[in-house]
């Protein structure tokens, strides 16, 4: 039988300067805890979206994967490094839509994909659609594409972008199609080849690009991709080449800005760097600042909202001493180490990504010793994150992380870094460390939330950053320097400016000026609420995107 969700369909009249029909493709969504189907910031970004999609009223639906295994579980091998698991998950709160759709897939041309919906009611989001070819009838291996985000098998993970992509452009199709079709990133991409076809215009096409990272901006052979099926029918030796780029390659990332009305960047930084990476290509589309954001009344602690707006310094601190308390008993669960909540306690948790620099504490290992064992001024600090899970230059940072803190008392690495976990560290640090090489991080959204719940961002100036930040009055930065310098030697100045911050600024701030430090959490919270809220960007799309 189908729902009423088998059409296009909203539990409320969209709001009048929402009424435009949008649909917005993603590889990944972070939604809730239970629904584990994303692997980092750009699944948190996009769930926050749909949040803030259904607090506005918003007329959009979201389309994106239903992966059988998810992303992958974080555990520990008996030495307490890094285990990678798949385990098969369960949502019984999604709903079979009846909607099937057939693609064609390399030489199989009948390869199913079901619809499953995500109502509004169950998490606050707009009606979100997950695709699966975990279907019957379907072959073995046509069933496994859904099998695991952002797979390893490179075959496969075309695959999975066909599926997203054409699967999910006849699904909207199914639905009542869209007045606009948004691919956030460039994994969807053949949405947008199997539309032009279909006589959708280039006015209703959009896009945004995520990362300036080379590997992130997917690269593959033209007439590989031509067999696999990506372009939705079988393009000719002259239409292929109009697509080619650098000798015989399909970007995804050019081709979606060639087809696209109007693409975004995720920082006004970012944007720039964005526009001179693509310049020299003919035919791509401007590129706009909308800044990253994030979901406020799901990030962001009631009780510490409470205490904020009223300026209730006597209630934050016990909120904020609660917090703490919560967090480090996940930290004694994990790694039976007690830590006090009266300590300065700094956390990094994010993807580890190398140029996110997970270790840059570690650079001068004799000042990290002494900054560990510095009486006067205690410190404590929580590493979290997810390596890719076959990133094995990742993985080993994460592990030496692991070794280190076996010999200190202070310090501690926790694995499952998913949502639930993501917030406690955020609601329970007293500083949020950000360390990205500058230039290398679009925007970075976790010290957005971090801010929400009184952490103090330290950080390089980098992303989101420079459109937020008063050195010593909302957070700390470390100082500019020149973005073209070997790594070692950025790596070099940056690590040390971090020990200078960390040692003359944060600690006896946090310590000696506590009314200081006090004045700094508030104003991080005033300028991070409304301006880095998805409410604000979620309006900004609508507005200046479609």
């Amino acid at each position: 039988m189908k729902s009423e969700y088998s059409k296009w369909y909203h539990p409320y009249k969209p709001a009048k300067e929402y009424n435009k029909k949008v649909a917005y493709f993603s590889m990944e969504f972070g939604i809730h805890q239970s629904f584990n189907i994303y692997s980092g910031g750009l699944g948190f970004l996009a769930g926050s979206h749909m949040r803030s999609g259904f607090e506005l009223k918003q007329n959009m639906i979201g389309v994106g994967m239903l992966w059988k295994y998810g992303y992958y579980d974080q555990a520990r091998n008996e030495d307490q490094t890094l285990k990678v698991e798949f385990n098969e998950k369960h949502f019984d709160f999604l709903e079979d839509t009846g909607i099937e759709v057939e693609i064609k897939l390399h030489d199989n041309p009948h390869v199913k994909v079901r619809a499953y919906v995500l109502k509004p009611e169950i998490f606050g989001t707009v009606p979100m659609y997950f695709l699966s070819t975990d279907v019957e009838g379907n072959d073995h291996l046509s069933r496994t594409i859904t099998n695991h985000l952002y797979d390893s098998n490179p075959v496969t993970r075309v695959s999975q972008s066909i599926v997203l992509g054409i699967g999910g452009a006849k699904v909207v199709e199914a639905l009542g199609g869209a007045d606009t079709y948004h691919l956030n990133e460039g994994h969807a991409l053949p949405a947008f080849y199997y539309l032009r076809d279909r006589g959708v215009k280039k006015s209703q096409m959009v896009f945004t690009t995520h990362t300036p990272e080379k590997a992130g901006n997917e690269e593959r052979d033209a007439r590989h991709l031509n067999r696999c099926g990506f372009f939705g029918r079988t393009l000719s030796q002259e239409e292929i080449e109009k697509e080619m780029v650098n000798g015989g390659k399909i970007n995804y990332t050019i081709s979606a800005l060639r087809m696209s009305k109007k693409a975004n960047a995720v920082s006004k930084l970012h944007a720039i760097v964005a526009n001179d990476m693509w310049k020299d290509y003919e035919g791509v589309s401007k590129i706009i600042p909308i800044t990253n954001a994030q979901n406020q009344k799901f990030w962001q602690d009631e009780t510490i909202k409470k205490a904020w707006t009223k300026k209730n310094i006597k209630a934050y601190k016990k909120r904020k001493t609660e917090l703490k308390t919560e967090l480090f008993d996940t930290v004694l669960q994990q790694t039976g180490k007690t830590f006090n909540p009266n300590v300065l306690t700094v956390v990094w948790a994010r993807r580890f990504a190398e140029y996110k620099r997970a270790d840059l504490l570690l650079h001068d290992f004799d000042r990290f010793k002494r900054l560990l064992s510095n009486q006067k001024y205690p410190i404590q600090i929580i590493w979290a994150g997810k390596p890719y899970p076959f990133d094995y230059n990742a993985i080993d940072v994460f592990n030496h992380l692991v070794h280190q803190s076996k010999s200190q008392p202070n310090i501690a690495v926790l694995v499952g870094y998913e949502i639930d976990l993501s917030k406690k560290l955020k609601c329970g640090s007293d500083v949020w460390l950000n360390t990205p090489r500058i230039t290398r991080e679009a925007s970075g959204t976790s010290g957005m939330t971090a801010a929400m719940n009184g952490s103090v961002n330290v950080s390089t100036n980098d992303g989101w950053i420079p459109e937020f930040q008063e050195d010593g009055k909302n957070c700390f930065v470390l100082p500019a320097l020149d973005h073209h310098l070997p790594t070692w030697d950025q790596d070099n100045i940056d690590a040390n400016n971090l020990y200078d911050i960390l040692e003359t600024k944060v600690a006896p701030t946090y310590y000696d000026n506590p009314e200081k430090w006090q004045k700094i959490v508030y104003q991080g919270m005033d300028d991070v609420i409304p301006e880095f809220t998805t409410q604000r960007m979620a309006d900004d799309y609508y507005k200046k995107l479609f």
